[in-house]
């Protein structure tokens, strides 16, 4: 046991954070996987020749071995922590009885006394078969339009105000609740078949016999000690007692917590790993349940030991898959609705479109032009009333007595006063389609149809990750015809994120030459095995020869020195893969850092093959020869020291201090009058390396004395263990030991455009669309990226920004307004910059600034002039900028503008930038899915990002447009119509149009053909808007729907109403025909026209379109003929009274010609002499032939007005 953990090893700090600066997400092979180290036996005979030296065996002899002989090493498995901060603020109070939770180890009933926890069932549902009904109801009638159609529906069920039937009444609002209630419970349903087969998995829990015995998930306690084995997930939040390592490390997989699928460590306490579960006893004293999936804050007592600390690194969270460890035992903390991921388990905040937003507006309008109509009936009601005083009692609306009886009563009158009132309420109850209640379905209906069809297209399926589109969110569809701005993530979102190490600089020598070539892949052998690593990289004859010391010693010892620090300064986990060959093994490394795995798979190609790690120590093969080095301690990435470090016991009896992190933060702490020439070599390096766009690492060493050693063993062990104030403790101690570094040298890692992102650039810039890249790179690499993808040009004109306090900034800004304004007089037309066929004179700028100076700058006075600096320039690039930073850059434009936002990024640092824009997009990465889980729609490459928008986004923003419009003026003109009526009927509020027709004019009669088109229809072709990005525009100005069409349509619906209405009425004012069989020729003749109508403004036939839109008509004219046909309703037989003459069929021939001449006469001059670009589009697409289409330049006369 001693010289597998050595007893030297220090116990580990909780990890403030798990996640890394550059996490990396591994698509698990189709094979098995296997640790490399399976057992200790096993790693004793596969690794036999390993040099083995015990550094704790050396210093035994010390006088001070006793008190380092009870501490064992447990390095971390963190490197570059985003999350750190928060936890090293928690780590600095203790908890008090008020604040904790007590946890009986193997005690669950008294652990569950005086107050009995939750158990392990969990409940996602919103529902029971109790509740379903009041409840979703409730919800429900949240919409305003509801409660609005209910009130309506309650006056007409009073019989002094009945203007339809009771059931037609209610039939309209009745349909939308079930059709909603039947999704929302079938949803529900399929939420609570999710939840019984959870709860129904089985746990191995122990029993009062020593033994585990399964027991459903349901019913763990907290309390309880649960075994969980390889590939399992965990039932509860768990405190870990052992792991089937000796070490008490094990690996786990959170994809289910927080969609990372890379490896996480987690450890057991030495206290309990070495006894038997059935054996351990104690109590933890452990915070309440909270939210924080990345903190832990906890004590445990274990036999009457001393009380040990625990943090994030002792706990298991529910939902995590055990990976790589045989078995775990743990003890239940937190279970049921009690554990974290329960905790988090509510959704991002939901979204509306701007459209729907828009629409408020004209549905105010629409409640406005009601009240004026019920209005103007009330009154010249009430004036007829008035008039016609001394003639009510013969009248049959108004009959003042009632004459069937013995005795005369008062009869269906209740005086001018109450009949005024009355008339109003009826107005309202006959006018109130003018608000479309059917609208709100339509648009659900048309928007999951356009998501459809978005998920399906094949030009954005990627390929190489096998993902598909998603739309999480769906209605913010159309919004996508509308963005302005593009705030977007570099790293994973530009680039690949799957990095390859390119070169080097040991000791300021350059090792980056042309001379590079392929070599094959190093491979050592185990056993009659041959392990090779999985990723080959090129290497460098040059480097290769310093390695092995032809070009002198001192060049080989620190070349050997720096590619040792690539394969032990890390927290890479070999993992053996099975090949077709039995024979052939390859060594694939996980863990959080791409940056990690590059630099651990260059160390491999260069002779340095890390082929094991545990928690206590790693094996290297060093060209040929496997060594073991003693893992001491490990010093965790922080965003305050921006550097990680371990600390190794090596094979000749030294230890030694690896660092390893950015520029600015090693060069801080390595002397400069020691090796000046030296370090300003390998600054240039740096400066060479970032000009190409590579990230870079500076690495350092520093040797420590045997008091170094046991000074800073003595202090670590003391923080390690510290309740209160643990972090800080670390963090100073890794301050004191990471000084007067040496200088080993630097890295050049290449991370790879995505394919496309070029290309994708240029098309966004030709539509009008801004983009903004918010990274945290270096601002040299994020230049280089910058002209390598187009977003910069050498054109360019380049404001910098790089201050260190709030007066440089104001300085800066004011100087670079000053500049923009000057280079604005060239011109001062800026939008028209990109757009082709245009000669513009104006400078493009680039406004370049850094994290440092957005400090100093957001949420200050200093973001007016930032936003308007920011504004004037074609490309903004921010550097070195924290998550927070990237959410208030996005915010810096939301808040001022009405232009619409839409932020792309693919890591846990661009969520609060992705939830803060209007549309947020999550890229399916390298680094986890928790920017996909907070997005509103996602994809695997940038690049799709310009079919999403120009095509998809321009079809949906335009369908969606138009099918409000039309529903608006679709209902609209049928009020109109009724308004008329009551006009010329003593203003009774009675209806020519049957109750039923009424209702059905909103479901059957006009609602499919305008779903249909808002789903199909296509204005341009996919082709020519990726052809012509400019047409992208059109969104960005409101074209498709604005007040001024808004107006226009109602005007129009208007004239319609009166044609429908007064011709039928002028033919048949002097005839016998009953107002039944005339409100069947206004039914047939309305439903005619706004499907004529519809049908003028689609752009695209197929036969789904004919189908629907003819077939309504149709299913219009047989549903009046039933109608009419049952004996038992109003208006028996009354359409075969009309249907047989030809006055009726000239009426509704005249009826469509002249409600549709004016539109088609507007339409046909507006086109030949106004013509919008997407006219001018669809005519060269009709006309032209495909060669005389390649070679054109489209006059877009939109273009030389912007």
């Amino acid at each position: 046991m001693a010289s597998e953990c050595p007893s030297l090893n220090p116990p580990p700090p909780p990890p403030p954070d798990i996640s890394a600066a550059h996490p990396t997400e591994q698509n698990e092979p189709k094979v098995m996987y296997t640790q490399l180290s399976k057992s200790a036996s096993s790693r004793r005979r596969s690794l036999s020749s390993v040099e083995t030296f015990s550094f704790n065996a050396a210093l035994r002899a010390s006088s001070k071995s006793e008190r380092l002989e009870r501490s064992r090493s447990k390095p971390l498995a963190s490197y570059p922590s985003k999350r750190s901060d928060s936890e090293r603020l928690g780590s600095q109070r203790d908890i008090t009885d008020d604040e904790a939770r007590f946890v009986y180890v193997n005690d669950p009933e008294r652990s569950n006394q005086p107050v009995k926890f939750p158990d392990n069932s969990i409940k996602t549902t919103k529902y029971s078969i109790i509740t379903f009904l009041p409840r979703n109801l409730f919800e429900q009638f949240h919409r305003v339009a509801l409660v609005y159609f209910l009130i309506l529906a309650g006056l007409n069920q009073i019989p002094q105000l009945g203007v339809f039937s009771p059931v037609a009444s209610v039939l309209p609002l009745a349909f939308v609740l079930g059709v909603t209630a039947v999704k929302d419970g079938y949803e529900d349903w399929r939420r609570h078949r999710s939840d019984r087969i959870e709860n129904n998995r089985e746990a191995q829990v122990l029993a009062p016999g020593g033994e585990f015995r399964p027991k459903p998930w349901k019913d763990v306690l907290v309390g309880e000690v649960v075994r969980v084995t390889a590939n399992e997930t965990l039932p509860c939040d768990m405190v870990l007692l052992a792991t089937s390592d000796p070490t008490g490390v094990a690996y786990v997989q959170t994809i289910n917590l927080d969609g990372e699928s890379n490896l996480k460590t987690r450890y057991a306490k030495q206290e309990t790993q070495s006894t038997p579960p059935q054996n351990v006893t104690g109590l933890i004293r452990c915070e309440k349940p909270n939210r924080n999936i990345y903190g832990f804050l906890a004590t445990v007592e274990v036999q009457g030991c001393k009380r040990v600390s625990l943090g994030p690194s002792n706990i298991i969270l529910r939902g995590c898959e055990l990976k790589n460890t045989s078995w775990i035992v743990g003890v239940a903390v937190y279970t049921g609705q009690d554990t974290k991921v329960m905790l988090n388990s509510s959704g991002a905040p939901s979204k509306r479109s701007r459209l729907e937003v828009q629409m408020n507006r004209e549905v105010l309008l629409l409640a406005a032009a009601l009240v004026a109509l019920c209005s103007i009936v009330t009154i010249l009601a009430g004036v007829w009333l008035t008039d016609h005083r001394d003639d009510l009692g013969i009248l049959p609306y108004y009959r003042k007595n009632e004459f069937s009886g013995t005795d005369v009563d008062s009869y269906d009158y209740y005086g001018v006063g109450l009949e005024t009132v009355f008339s109003f309420l009826k107005a309202v109850i006959l006018f109130q389609v003018m608000i479309p209640i059917a609208l709100y379905i339509s648009m659900e209906l048309v928007r999951l149809g356009q998501a459809f069809f978005m998920i399906q297209d094949k030009g954005m399926f990627d390929e190489g990750t096998k993902t598909k589109f998603q739309c999480r969110a769906l209605n913010i569809n159309e919004d996508l015809g509308q963005i302005k701005y593009v705030f977007s993530d570099k790293t994973g979102t530009l680039t690949e994120n799957k990095m390859e190490f390119r070169c080097a600089s040991v000791r300021g020598v350059d090792y980056s030459g042309t001379s590079r070539g392929d070599e094959e892949a190093r491979s050592i052998s185990v056993n009659g095995e041959t392990w090779r690593p999985k990723t080959s990289v090129k290497i460098d004859p040059e480097m290769m020869s310093a390695l092995k010391g032809e070009k002198g010693t001192e060049k080989a010892i620190y070349a050997r020195d720096f590619f040792l620090a690539l394969a032990t300064c890390n927290t890479m986990v070999p993992i053996l893969v099975d090949t077709p060959e039995p024979s052939q093994k390859l060594v694939d490394y996980q863990g959080e850092s791409p940056d990690e795995q590059a630099l651990v798979y260059a160390a491999a190609a260069y002779g340095f093959m890390l082929v094991e790690r545990t928690s206590g120590h790693i094996v290297i093969d060093i060209l040929g020869e496997r060594r073991r080095f003693d893992v001491l301690g490990l010093h965790e990435f922080d965003s305050d020291r921006k550097r990680m470090s371990v600390i190794i016991g090596c094979p000749d009896g030294t230890v030694k201090l690896f660092v390893k992190g950015a520029d600015n933060s090693m060069f801080g702490i390595i002397p400069k009058d020691i090796d000046s020439d030296i370090i300003h070599a390998t600054e240039t390096n740096l400066h060479a390396y970032s000009s190409l766009g590579l990230r870079t690492l500076v690495i350092g060493m520093r040797e420590l004395s045997r008091n170094e050693f046991e000074e800073w063993q003595a202090a670590y062990e003391k923080a390690s263990t510290a309740v209160i104030g643990r972090g800080k403790l670390l963090r100073a101690i890794a301050l004191n030991v990471e000084r007067d570094i040496q200088l080993l040298g630097a890295s050049g890692i290449e991370d790879k455009l995505q394919q496309g992102v070029p290309e994708a650039i240029e098309s966004l810039r030709q539509a009008g669309i801004k983009l903004w890249v918010l990274t945290g790179d270096k601002q040299e690499t994020a230049i280089s990226i910058g002209f390598s993808c187009k977003l910069l040009t050498s054109e360019m004109t380049q404001i910098v920004i790089n201050s260190t306090s709030k007066i440089s900034c104001k300085k800066s800004l004011q100087d670079a307004a000053s500049m923009c304004s000057r280079l604005k007089v060239l011109t001062p037309d800026p939008e028209n910059r990109w757009t082709a066929g245009t000669a513009s004179a104006r400078v493009p700028l680039a406004l370049i600034i850094d994290g440092t100076s957005l400090v100093h700058i957001l949420e200050t006075d200093l973001e007016d002039e930032l936003f308007k600096v920011a504004t004037i320039c074609d490309v903004v690039l921010c550097c070195r900028v924290a998550p927070l930073q990237k959410a208030g850059i996005v915010a810096l434009i939301k808040n001022r503008t009405d232009d619409m936002t839409l932020a792309i990024g693919d890591g846990a640092n661009d969520v609060s930038m992705i939830q803060m824009a209007d549309v947020g997009i999550g890229i399916s990465g390298q680094e986890g899915r928790q920017a996909v889980m907070a997005s509103d729609f996602s994809m695997g490459q940038f690049r799709f990002l310009v079919p999403l928008l120009l095509v998809h986004g321009h079809w949906n923003y335009q369908r969606m447009a138009y099918m409000t419009l039309y529903n608006l003026y679709r209902n609209s003109v049928f009020v109109f119509i009724l308004f008329w009526f009551v006009l010329c009927t003593a203003y009774s509020l009675t209806s020519a149009i049957n109750d039923w027709s009424s209702v059905l004019y909103s479901v059957i009669y006009t609602a499919l053909p305008t779903i249909i088109v808002g789903i199909l229809d296509k204005d341009v072709s996919k082709d020519t808007l990726l052809k012509y990005p400019q047409l992208y525009m059109a969104g960005q100005r409101d074209e498709s729907y604005n007040l001024k069409l808004f107006i226009l349509t109602m005007v129009d619906s208007i004239w319609q109403s009166v044609v429908v209405f007064y011709i039928p009425y002028l033919a048949y004012r002097h005839s016998i025909v009953d107002g039944s069989s005339l409100g069947d020729l206004l039914i047939l003749a309305v439903v005619l026209v706004v499907n004529i109508h519809l049908a003028m403004d689609v752009f695209e036939w197929n036969w789904i379109t004919h189908v629907s839109i003819w077939g309504c008509i149709v299913a219009t004219i047989i549903c009046v003929i039933v109608i009419d046909c049952l004996w038992m309703l109003p208006g028996y037989w009354a359409i075969f009274h009309v249907m047989g003459t030809g006055l009726f069929w000239l009426c509704l021939l005249g009826i469509i010609v002249a409600a549709m001449v004016p539109r088609f006469a507007t339409k046909a001059l507006r086109e030949y002499f106004m013509p919008s670009d997407i006219q001018i589009a669809r005519e060269l697409e009709k006309f032209q032939s495909s060669n005389a289409a390649t070679t054109s330049e489209i006059p877009m006369s939109t273009f030389s007005q912007i």
